[in-house]
Parts: C-alpha cells; sequence; structure tokens
C-alpha cells in the first residue's frame, strides 16, 4: 500500500509539473493542482491521513533550513528600511486588520461564521504572507530582482520569512484558555528564547568543528547524512519543546551559514527541500473540498478578493508613504497581494488546534489556492496595469528618458554600458583614463544615486527597452558592453541593439562559456567568460613565478585569445564534477588513441562527419605534439591521440565512429 502511495503521488506529480512547465507556470501550483484532483475530496485516489500530513511537514522544515542559511545581517542591515518598514508595516497591518474583521464576525455575524480574536490573529498571520518561492522565481526569470520594485519586494518577503519564526511559536500558545494566555505565551516564549541561546551560542562552536572534522573524512555521503541529522535533530528538539518543526529547521539553517560550508550545503540539501515542499503542495491541496466550496462560493470569492485588494492597496500606500513612485508602488504591490507557502503552514496549525471553523478553513483554504494560481498572470501584466494605474507613470518614464536623451545629446562615439555594477565600473574608469565618453544603465537606484554625485556618467534605465537604448544614443555609440552576467537579459539587449544600430559592435560578460555559443550566433561581437578570463590570468601567474619568461607569458595569453576562446570551451569530466555542468551546457572533452586497425587510421578528418553526430576535433597530439584546432584535410594515423569536444551522448557515437573496425 505504502508503495503504491508513493508510485501515485510521483506519477501524478510528474504529470503536474510537466503540465504547468509547458504552460510557463511554476511547478508549485502544479503540485496545488494535482493535490486537488487526486486528494479524498476529488477523485479519491490518495487518503488524507496522519502519516502523509506528516511527511509533508519536512517540505516545510527544509524550506525553513534554507531560509536560516541564506540569512544574512548584513543583507538585513543594508535594506532595514524597506524590511523594518514596509515588510514589517504590512504583516503587522495585515494582522491588525484580521481581527477587526474577527471581531465584526464574532460580534455581527456570528450566524454565518463565529471566529474568535485568537483565530483571527492566526489567520491574519496566514494572509500577511506571500510567496517567496513564486515570485522570487518570476522576478529572476525577468530579471527584475535588482530594479527598484524587486528591491522592495525582496525586503518585504525577507520580513515575511522572518516573521513566520516568531507566528509558529505564538499560534501554539493561542490555543489555550484566554485566561491562561499571557501565561501559555510567556511560558512559550521563554522557552524559545532559552533553546536559541544555547543553540546559537553554544551549537556555533561545536557545530564548525565537527563539520570540519567530517569534511576532511572528504566523503559526501558522509557530510550530506551530518547535515540531514543536524536538520532533522534541530527540529525534532524544538518539537518536543513544544515550539515547532520548522524553527529548529531554521536555528540549523541560521548556525550552517556562519561556516565556511554554506555553499556546499545548498547545493546538497535542494533536491530533498524541492522534492518535499512538492509534498507539501500536494497535501494542501489535498485539504481541498471541493463540494463545500461549490456550496460557499460566494464567500470563497469574497475571501478572495477582498484579502487580495486590501493586502494591494496596503502595499501601495506603504510604498506611496516611504517614498515611492506610483508606477513602482504598484509594481511591487501586485506580486505580494496574493498568498504564500507559510500561509498554508499557518493555516494547517491554527486549523489543527481547532482555532478556526472548519467551513472557514475550506473558504480561506480555496481563495487562498486561486490566489496562488494568479500570482504568475500578476506579474506578468504588472508593467500595464503599473502603466494604467500609475498616476504620472507614463509622464514619470517620459521625462526619465527625456532627461538621458538630453544627457546624450552631444555626445558621439561612445560605448554603452548596460548594467554598473563592479565589471561595469571598472570598464568605466579604463574608458576615462583613456578619454573615451560612455553612458551606464542601471536599475540600482542606491548606485545610480551615489554614483552620480561621485561624478559617473551613470543614468537609471533599463538597458532590456528598446526606448531606453534609444535614449542613450545608441544610433551615435561606437559599442555596447553588457557588464552583467544575465544570458536572457543579454539576449534581449542584443535583439533591440541590433534592431536600431544594425552595425554596433556588442559586447557581452558571462560567468562562463555555456552560452557562448548562444550569444554569439544572436549577433554578440564577443563573449567574455569570466571563467576563462580568471584562468589566463591564473596561468600567467604561475608562469611567472616558475620562471617563464615574461615576454613567453603574454605572447601564450595573446594567443589564447587570439582563438576566440575555443582553447578552453569544454572540459574534461571527472568524478568529482557537479551534474550542474551538463545541466548548464557545458560540453566535455574526451581523448581517444587511435589503435590499429582503427577505422579513422589513414582517413582526413572532414571525410569521418563528426560534426554530424554533435562533436568535433579540437585538437590532435602526435609523437608528443599537439596540434590545436587541425584542419579537416588532416589525415589521421595509428598511435594519434585525437581530443573531441561534444555532448557525452555524442562523444560516444564520435569514439565509435573513430575506433571500430576498418
Amino acid at each position: 500500500m505504502a508503495l503504491e502511495l508513493t508510485l501515485l503521488l510521483l506519477a501524478a506529480s510528474v504529470l503536474g509539473v510537466v503540465a504547468f512547465r509547458f504552460a510557463n507556470l511554476p511547478p508549485m501550483l502544479g503540485y496545488l493542482v494535482v493535490g486537488i484532483l487526486i486528494g479524498p475530496h476529488a477523485l479519491g485516489l490518495v487518503p488524507d491521513t496522519r502519516e502523509a500530513r506528516y511527511l509533508a511537514e519536512f517540505g516545510v522544515v527544509f524550506l525553513m533550513f534554507s531560509i536560516g542559511l541564506e540569512f544574512s545581517l548584513p543583507k538585513l542591515r543594508s535594506m532595514r528600511r524597506i524590511v523594518f518598514g514596509l515588510g514589517m508595516a504590512q504583516v503587522v497591518l495585515t494582522i491588525l486588520a484580521a481581527m477587526v474583521a474577527g471581531f465584526v464576525f464574532h460580534r455581527f455575524l456570528s450566524h454565518w461564521f463565529d471566529i474568535s480574536l485568537a483565530g483571527a490573529f492566526a489567520l491574519g498571520g496566514a494572509l500577511a504572507m506571500s510567496s517567496t518561492a513564486i515570485v522570487m522565481k518570476l522576478l529572476a526569470e525577468r530579471g527584475e530582482l535588482e530594479s527598484e520594485h524587486g528591491r522592495r519586494i525582496v525586503g518585504v518577503l525577507l520580513f515575511q520569512d522572518l516573521a513566520v519564526v516568531p507566528l509558529l511559536v505564538i499560534v501554539p500558545a493561542l490555543a489555550t484558555q484566554p485566561e491562561h494566555l499571557p501565561a501559555a505565551l510567556g511560558w512559550a516564549f521563554l522557552k524559545a528564547a532559552a533553546i536559541l541561546t544555547l543553540l546559537l551560542v553554544g551549537g556555533q562552536w561545536l557545530l564548525r568543528r565537527w563539520l570540519h572534522l567530517v569534511a576532511k573524512r572528504r566523503s559526501h555521503e558522509l557530510f550530506i547524512l551530518n547535515v540531514l541529522l543536524l536538520t532533522l535533530g534541530l527540529a525534532y528538539i524544538t518539537e518536543h519543546a513544544g515550539l515547532s518543526l520548522a524553527l529548529g529547521a531554521f536555528v540549523a539553517g541560521m548556525l550552517l551559514a556562519e561556516t565556511e560550508y554554506r555553499h556546499r550545503v545548498e547545493e546538497d540539501i535542494k533536491p530533498f527541500r524541492d522534492v518535499l515542499l512538492g509534498l507539501f503542495f500536494i497535501t494542501i491541496g489535498m485539504l481541498l473540498n471541493l463540494s463545500v466550496v461549490m456550496q460557499q462560493f460566494g464567500w470563497v470569492l469574497l475571501a478572495l478578493l477582498l484579502p487580495t485588494t486590501f493586502k494591494l492597496l496596503l502595499i501601495v500606500a506603504l510604498a506611496r508613504w516611504l517614498g515611492a513612485t506610483a508606477g513602482v508602488a504598484i509594481r511591487t504591490a501586485l506580486p505580494l497581494a496574493t498568498a504564500g507557502e507559510f500561509g498554508f503552514v499557518l493555516l494547517n496549525q491554527a486549523g489543527g488546534l481547532q482555532l478556526l471553523p472548519e467551513a472557514m478553513m475550506q473558504v480561506v483554504l480555496a481563495a487562498m489556492l486561486l490566489s496562488m494560481l494568479a500570482t504568475p498572470f500578476l506579474v506578468q501584466y504588472s508593467e500595464r496595469i503599473a502603466l494604467r494605474f500609475g498616476a504620472g507613470e507614463w509622464m514619470a518614464r517620459s521625462l526619465a528618458l527625456t532627461q538621458l536623451a538630453t544627457r546624450t545629446m552631444a555626445t558621439e562615439r561612445h560605448v554603452i554600458i548596460c548594467g554598473y555594477g563592479r565589471s561595469g565600473q571598472h570598464l568605466a574608469r579604463m574608458l576615462t583614463q583613456e578619454g573615451i565618453a560612455y553612458v551606464a544603465l542601471d536599475l540600482d537606484p542606491d548606485r545610480v544615486r551615489e554614483a552620480t554625485a561621485a561624478g559617473d556618467s551613470v543614468v537609471y534605465g533599463d538597458a532590456g527597452r528598446r526606448e531606453t537604448l534609444g535614449a542613450a544614443g545608441i544610433t551615435r555609440a561606437a559599442a555596447l558592453v553588457v557588464s552583467y552576467d544575465d544570458p536572457q537579459s543579454a539576449l534581449k539587449v542584443i535583439h533591440f541593439a541590433h534592431e536600431i544600430a544594425p552595425r554596433l559592435p556588442v559586447i557581452v560578460r558571462t560567468q562562463d562559456d555555456a552560452d557562448l555559443d548562444r550569444l554569439l550566433a544572436a549577433g554578440a561581437t564577443e563573449v567574455v567568460p569570466e571563467v576563462f578570463e580568471g584562468s589566463l590570468m591564473l596561468g600567467s601567474h604561475a608562469l611567472v613565478l616558475l620562471g617563464v619568461p615574461l615576454a613567453r607569458v603574454v605572447r601564450r595569453v595573446r594567443e589564447a585569445r587570439d582563438s576566440r576562446y575555443r582553447m578552453l570551451r569544454g572540459y574534461f569530466h571527472g568524478a568529482d564534477d557537479p551534474a550542474e555542468f551538463e545541466e548548464e551546457g557545458h560540453a566535455r572533452l574526451h581523448s581517444i588513441t587511435l589503435a590499429p586497425g582503427a577505422r579513422a587510421v589513414g582517413r582526413p578528418i572532414g571525410e569521418l562527419a563528426l560534426r554530424e553526430l554533435g562533436a568535433e576535433v579540437t585538437a590532435v597530439r602526435r609523437g608528443g605534439i599537439r596540434g590545436a584546432d587541425p584542419s579537416d584535410d588532416m589525415v589521421l594515423a595509428e598511435g594519434d591521440v585525437v581530443v573531441l569536444r561534444g555532448a557525452p551522448e555524442a562523444l560516444e557515437r564520435a569514439e565509435e565512429r573513430l575506433t571500430q573496425p576498418g
């Protein structure tokens, strides 16, 4: 029975995620829909058992662990105005509004829904949450994380994630009798403070030394086992202290965040988190009783529209009060107005403690599910909505473009720098030293303000917009440089640049060579992978220290660059290479020695048609001498070492063609 249940959940999950991927929607929504369909209230394929719900809690455990792992005091301090201004005000006022609504229902509408103040508080906490997983993914895909509204959204989500920790402590205490509530809350916070102090003070010292001992064993399996033990062990401790599993996992993440193993842990735990979080969303969908929803559809619609509209208007008002323009305030509010995964956690907790009536649980659950389904569409159309309802947004954008055009009107043969981060700033300084004019575009208002005050030629603008590039004087520019690492955004910039100025040279920076060919095919004049340049500098320093003459080292570096990066595209695969290399499009290199009687011996490289198989010959080593980029006319000989580049499957086919008997 357990195996059948597991197979059913896996099959349903795969189908649901594939369907939502085809529709370009987040997979979390697919899990929710799958849960609704296979749950006990719809098709009835999966019973709603206590064991399934308890297993699903592990998804929340690992999500809280990831949030703890990403917790950063410097980041919190840098965004404190947004986090503790906009974020805290939104959560607190939403909870207060829910308590006022609960009082009204209890006093005047109890014949429909009777809700206590404790239940209203828990409900307000659930409704205050937004979906970190969905919103962050959508913003990242649209390249808006560093935009003005993106920074505000991230700040609010950060406070919501932090607010879950005290809410997970408060909500269970609310289940006690009203006369014992102050004592219950005090005792809960006392236990939480004692456990957190003990773990964060003593645990930090112990954990760092223990992980160091584990890492020295050089066993990947042992390291993962220790991370799982730490996460689930601390979750067990906090649960048995009367708190929650998620609180312990959050503390475990905070402890590991202060060690040098943070990034390794983040990659190791990601598969567990994503799979178990998917199971959590399935079980949430299983809770929904569609027959109750249909009977109470009017209330569901009301529960969807009222909280969503309230959060939308509240965040717009707060953002405007804190200095945002109308358009930025609307773009900030739209993704945050809907429900989130932690809202389900709090709602589930409140339902288990009987703080909310079952009928109300079904109504609110359905409304939250519908609002989450609407999140991608609100984000997708946020620009149009902001321009439609943002008073003066068109005027503000036109004014900004006019100011940009005015600043660049007298400039010719200048360089347009897209992105003014560290790479963009270094380039700007080099151009200034050579007396070459530049105009930099950036979406970080703080960076633009400080750089402008220092006298740098940088303006606020989105390089991925045709009108912005036009205002920056792209038709008069000498070159355009994309200095940030975002291939999707770079492709958009290249497209618009070539539409407006087809002959303009475009230089693009990337992290590695995975997207090099795609960017070159799109029209980039040159693509500069950071990994390649870093390896050149590493090699040149090493050669100089080993006594190789500087002139020879410089010649080697120049030859490597003149080969348009072909020499270092691809890598020889090893057992310790991460799986992400192949998933991200990195080609492999593979060496093949031609044995006597092999089909390739005595034949030109071009005659073998290896490119048709998806592989190419990058070098041939003969008699201890390696020749790079051999021509198609080169005849292979017995004992040659042929170096191939391509995907693993292509390399297998090419090796078979080269080595099979002639």
